[in-house]
């Protein structure tokens, strides 16, 4: 059993448990097909493991894995040379308030197809932005500054503006 400076190979595992769903989310928002979700998703298990000894604890846990997980998103399609299509966004990715009317259910569906468009670094930034992450922490995530977030998230919101306009 390898031991690390969290821990051994259970406490792995549970970390893997606890977090399972933030690591299906990045696999499905940068694949376009069951069988590439699932084997993004194990190349993102086996990165955290490889890495694993390398959590310093200087973030969370969670703010780490993301950003182990995107970079192998992303890694993934440019060694692939892939590019990812667009496929619907499942509503499990984002959660839509229950009882809510048709109008607001289409334009979160017309919101989902826009996102679907962007580039990968757009989707992720969305994606945490969606999460409730704060600027700070998908900077920490992303590798990018708190004005650099927010100047990106700016942008995207007024191309989602334009882009929603056009439909």
């Amino acid at each position: 059993m390898k031991k690390t400076c969290m821990g051994n190979s259970d406490a792995f595992a549970e970390v893997i448990r606890e977090h399972q769903g933030l690591l299906y989310k990045v696999s499905a928002i940068y694949t376009n097909n069951e069988q590439d979700r699932e084997d993004l998703f194990q190349e993102i298990v086996y990165q955290l493991w490889k890495y694993f000894d390398s959590f310093r604890n200087e973030s969370k846990i969670s703010t780490w894995m993301y950003r182990v997980a995107m970079n192998t998103a992303i890694t993934h399609l440019k060694k692939s040379k892939r590019i990812p299509k667009s496929e619907p966004i499942k509503e499990s990715l984002v959660s839509m308030a229950e009882g809510t009317d048709d109008l607001f259910q289409e334009r979160v569906r017309l919101l989902h197809r826009q996102i679907e468009k962007m580039n990968s670094l757009e989707k992720g930034i969305m994606l945490l932005l969606l999460e409730g992450k704060s600027y700070q922490e998908i900077g920490e995530i992303t590798g990018l500054n708190t004005s650099n977030v927010g100047t990106r998230i700016s942008r995207i919101k007024e191309k989602l503006r334009k882009n929603m306009v056009k439909t």
